[in-house]
């Protein structure tokens, strides 16, 4: 089954007089359940591409369905209902909130919800727990090293059941060995819970973890191949299983 459709596919940005197209002309459908690395060079249109999956942004033409619907044609609170329930983000930065504990972190985007405190509170935990940070809960991003405050925001990107998670250079700023910590958890998570996950990176050994790769340049799409996943030569770690990730 289709989960993400784009059809021709172009978005432009003003260049002094004249137009830049970052995108131009990109047509894929990724199925549900998998796992796809886009790759590319700087200036290759991949960050504009995950931008437009993750309705951050709208094409210039073209047309993106999203588990069937016609992104292109919503409204803002429309756009907004849907990046905060249907998909996930994780960014090269982490992006959390510095003076909230990992607990209070994970449970942001329910805040929007109508869940009961004492419900969210334990969705929180037990993904807290199943990323292996059920002893930090208390703490501050500070007070966590680079690779856990990556794990408090994978927790929080599952935390309301996504169909889809969006990793932007999600290793970007860690070192290899924790880098193949975080990949380990998003193979666990496609192959154990069929979780679909698109996944931005410029490095090829990280793209070559994902079971398709799609190569970007110029804004069009150079490579598209299925690949046999390959973990890297650091050894993984066992986390348990995340309940509930898939709605």
């Amino acid at each position: 089954m289709a989960l993400i459709e784009t059809e021709a596919l172009r978005h432009s940005y003003r260049a002094g007089r004249g137009l830049l197209w970052a995108i131009d002309g990109i047509s894929l459908t990724i199925e549900q359940g998998e796992f796809v690395s886009v790759t590319g060079p700087s200036g290759s249109g991949k960050s504009t591409f995950m931008n437009i999956l993750g309705c951050l942004d709208t094409p210039t033409q073209g047309h993106y369905r999203l588990n069937g619907v016609n992104v292109r044609s919503l409204d803002r609170d429309a756009l907004a209902a849907i990046r905060n329930r249907r998909i996930g983000f994780v960014f090269q930065s982490f992006n959390l909130l510095p003076r909230t504990t990992a607990l209070e972190n994970v449970e942001v985007p329910l805040l929007y919800s109508r869940m009961h405190t004492s419900e969210s509170r334990r969705r929180a935990r037990a993904l807290l727990d199943d990323v292996g940070l059920s002893d930090r809960a208390s703490h501050t991003p500070a007070e966590l090293s680079g690779g856990e405050q990556q794990r408090v925001a994978i927790a929080r990107a599952l935390v309301n059941e996504p169909l889809v998670l969006l990793a932007d250079e999600p290793t970007g700023a860690l070192d290899t060995q924790t880098s193949g910590e975080i990949m380990a958890i998003f193979r666990r998570l496609n192959r154990e819970h069929g979780l679909t996950i698109v996944l931005i990176t410029h490095e090829p050994d990280i793209a070559a973890q994902a079971g398709r790769v799609v190569g970007f340049r110029d804004g069009r799409v150079v490579v598209d191949q299925s690949c046999v996943p390959r973990s890297t030569a650091m050894p993984s770690v066992a986390y348990p299983s995340v309940e509930h990730a898939v709605g």
